[in-house]
């Protein structure tokens, strides 16, 4: 209940309707600080038809507040999609700065914060979440996830099985009563999660302490490997090795064009 900031409680008080994920959660924070106002649930399964009814209240000169059960909203979370509807109507947008697990999470985790990228939760496809892991694997950065309780363990599974066992921060129940962080290693998180509970926030350390090379020391072919064995495709190694020794892509590709690694 602390969270929440001066600002949005005053946004609360003067808003004529609250849009709310689960009227129930949010009427017990709204009884908190004693505010009384009309509210309409708006959360994923109801998105398509509820978002249509808020625009025409605001068009229809109605002030809404959208708020979430936790955290803050618009963050993989259906905000975004009657935000982007409101944008589309010319509507104003008036971000209100509050509770958010993936800033709080990093920002205690004790990896770098210097570039981070944050990929919500994982696609539940098989295919879909193998591509994914497979375009984090080539990050070198901090990583941040989120996930819920009952699919935690299979994600850490998966992750072990494409990034191996990289150093990572367990962040559950972030700003909450339960709040706590585990800082290890993915095999020792792995062996010792046994019955998960509450929202998680899965920060992966992919931060490469990359050496410095004197690149005119070294053949082509050793060039490629280093950037190969980081997991980039031909495309970015060639653009890369480009860069790096300051000549024209053109003439590092037709350098790589037979080279048996090639990919389609």
């Amino acid at each position: 209940m602390e969270d929440i900031t001066f600002r949005a409680i005053n946004v609360l008080k003067s808003a004529d309707i609250i849009a709310a994920e689960d009227t129930r959660h949010t009427l017990k924070l709204l009884n908190f600080y004693n505010i009384s106002k009309p509210l309409i649930s708006y959360y994923r399964h109801n998105e398509d038809t509820k978002k249509d009814i808020l625009i025409n209240k605001i068009l229809e000169g109605k002030n809404i507040a959208l708020v979430s059960d936790a955290g803050t909203p618009g963050i993989s979370d259906p905000g975004e999609e009657v935000v982007k509807l409101a944008i589309e109507k010319d509507i104003e947008i008036v971000p209100i700065p509050g509770a958010c697990a993936l800033i709080n999470a990093v920002i205690a985790s004790g990896i770098s914060t210097k570039a981070f990228t944050f990929y919500g939760f994982l696609p539940l496809n098989k295919h879909l979440r193998k591509e994914k892991l497979e375009q984090i694997k080539k990050e070198n950065k901090t990583v941040i996830l989120y996930e819920a309780p009952h699919k935690l363990l299979k994600t850490f599974d998966d992750l072990y099985e494409i990034l191996g066992n990289v150093k990572c921060v367990l962040a559950r129940e972030i700003t909450k009563i339960h709040e706590e962080f585990i800082r290890d290693d993915l095999e020792e998180i792995i062996k010792n999660i046994k019955e998960p509970k509450g929202e998680y926030v899965i920060i992966l350390d992919l931060n490469r302490q990359e050496e410095k090379v004197d690149f005119s020391k070294i053949s082509l072919e050793e060039h490629y490997i280093i950037y190969e064995k980081l997991g980039l495709s031909k495309k970015e190694i060639i653009k890369k090795i480009a860069k790096d020794r300051n000549v024209n892509k053109n003439e590092i590709y037709q350098a790589f064009i037979n080279y048996p690694k090639e990919e389609e």
